[in-house]
C-alpha cells in the first residue's frame, strides 16, 4: 500500500515544516508495517511538498495513525496538507527483482455505496 500526503507550504515555513515532517517520518516509519518513507519537494514549485510512506496493508497502516508517536508528529502537519486521497492500493507494480506484476485489487465491490452490501 502506498500513502501520499501532499502539503501546500509558505516559503517562510520551510525550514520549520522540514524539520517537523522529518519528525513525523520517523514516528510513521517506526511502526510495523511500515517498509518505506520519504520526504519530498517539487521540484518546480518549491511550497508543494509530500510525505510518502509504503505499507504491508491497509490495516498496518490505519494502526500506525492511532499510534502516539505518530499523532504527536504527523498529525500537526495536517492543517497544510491537501485535501484529497492519500492511501492507494497497486495494482500494477515493477521491481529490478520481479519485474511487471499485475495485483488483484482488495477493495470490496461496494466500498463506495453508502450503506456496504446494498
Amino acid at each position: 500500500m502506498l500513502v501520499v500526503t501532499r502539503y501546500v507550504v509558505p516559503a517562510e515555513e520551510a525550514d520549520d515544516f522540514s524539520g517537523l515532517v522529518a519528525a513525523a517520518l520517523d514516528a510513521l516509519t517506526a511502526r510495523p508495517g511500515c517498509t518505506a518513507g520519504w520526504v519530498g519537494r517539487a521540484v518546480d514549485d518549491a511550497t508543494l511538498w509530500t510525505l510518502t510512506t509504503t505499507w504491508t496493508n491497509v490495516g498496518a497502516y490505519r494502526r500506525a495513525l492511532s499510534a502516539y508517536d505518530v499523532k504527536v508528529h504527523a498529525v500537526p502537519l495536517m492543517y497544510r496538507a491537501v485535501d484529497e486521497a492519500t492511501a492507494y492500493e497497486p495494482i500494477v507494480t515493477w521491481s529490478p527483482g520481479s519485474g511487471t506484476q499485475n495485483h488483484e485489487p482488495a477493495r470490496s465491490v461496494d466500498a463506495d455505496a453508502a450503506h456496504p452490501g446494498e
